[in-house]
């Protein structure tokens, strides 16, 4: 669900004691012009490692990819590749490599994240289920983004598509929570895996497929697959432009007021950051925020008070042509000719 069919589906009501707790919390690692700002950002990456269970991931022994190509097919302009690779020992990850007919050498590489959709199918322009019919062509963000002259990476999110329990009784249920609530229980996140999932995957491309110029990196997607874009951008400096849609907001008007999915939730980190710090991980690189005027979920107000504190970071890492916020006229409402339109923006001055 997505937007006000999201909201109308429960009733929201805060406990009392969370709401105190909540108005009484100072963030102990908030940005704050005053602290020395190098040591304030590795600490706050420190945290966000251990917070997310990065750390807990990246701690584990390495495994070998293990690519496994399952076809290779022509389409109108391009080529489209399903593959799978190992991202954790005895965990495949599946993905589709869109690249571009051409003579090039390699094409920058764009990953495309579905949110909440049925799958990642809906980015190669597939349609598995009726309620996919909804969804086309706006979904459509792989052929979107390889018809725009991208090597084109699409994975399938951990919970979500075909990596979601049971997806095929109920395809149009949406919901990760069986998946995130495992993950918290074992001290991670679904977070940090499926920004695990995204680097290694960068891993994947610059050494199975040359094609991909991995030194032109742009991660994007809407919703759940904006945030996940977000976070991985944060871990990941490989990424160089990251353009989430519908997902940046400060947790106070967002997933603290409202019901979300628990994907969104880092334990404890409420206590220490917000969404907007987290902007220093990114910086200097590219960060093109996409909000909906009208997203009852993401609020623009919220949105717009959380972007002040990204300038203000971005200006004391002397890139303050680095970041930007486009508004679009929707609602939580992935809004392909403004997104591809900010991101070519963006791509043009890179000399991409």
């Amino acid at each position: 669900m997505e937007g006000k069919k999201l909201q109308e589906a429960y009733e929201y009501m805060e406990e009392p004691r969370h709401k105190n707790l909540r108005d009484a919390m100072k963030q102990t690692l908030a940005y704050d012009p005053k602290k020395d700002y190098a040591s304030w950002k590795k600490e706050l990456r420190q945290k966000f490692m251990e917070l997310s269970g990065l750390d807990m991931i990246e701690a584990a022994a390495e495994c070998e990819a293990k690519l496994e190509i399952e076809y290779t097919e022509k389409r109108e302009g391009y080529t489209e590749t399903r593959f799978t690779f190992q991202s954790e020992e005895g965990y495949r990850v599946p993905c589709f490599l869109l690249i571009p007919e051409g003579e090039k050498e390699k094409y920058p590489v764009a990953i495309t994240l579905q949110g909440h959709s049925t799958g990642f199918h809906n980015s190669v322009g597939q349609m598995k289920y009726p309620c996919d019919l909804d969804y086309h062509p706006r979904g459509q963000f792989g052929v979107q983004a390889v018809k725009r002259g991208f090597a084109t990476l699409c994975i399938e999110q951990r919970g979500m598509g075909e990596r979601q329990p049971r997806a095929t009784e109920a395809a149009c249920y949406r919901s990760c929570t069986y998946t995130a609530m495992q993950a918290l229980q074992m001290g991670r996140t679904i977070l940090a895996e499926r920004v695990w999932d995204v680097h290694k995957a960068i891993d994947l491309l610059s050494k199975a497929f040359p094609v991909c110029d991995t030194d032109k990196v742009l991660i994007t997607g809407n919703s759940g697959g904006g945030t996940a874009s977000f976070y991985s951008a944060c871990y990941d400096e490989r990424i160089k432009l990251c353009a989430p849609s519908c997902a940046f907001c400060p947790y106070g008007p967002s997933i603290l007021d409202m019901y979300h999915c628990s994907c969104n939730y880092i334990p404890s980190a409420y206590r220490y950051f917000d969404m907007q710090d987290l902007a220093a991980l990114i910086a200097p690189r590219h960060l093109s925020v996409i909000s909906g005027v009208k997203d009852n979920i993401f609020p623009i107000t919220g949105v717009r008070e959380g972007y002040a504190t990204v300038e203000e970071i971005y200006k004391k890492e002397g890139a303050s042509d680095a970041c930007s916020l486009t508004v679009t006229p929707r609602e939580h409402w992935w809004c392909e000719d403004i997104v591809w339109g900010e991101i070519a923006r963006v791509t043009e001055k890179l000399g991409w």
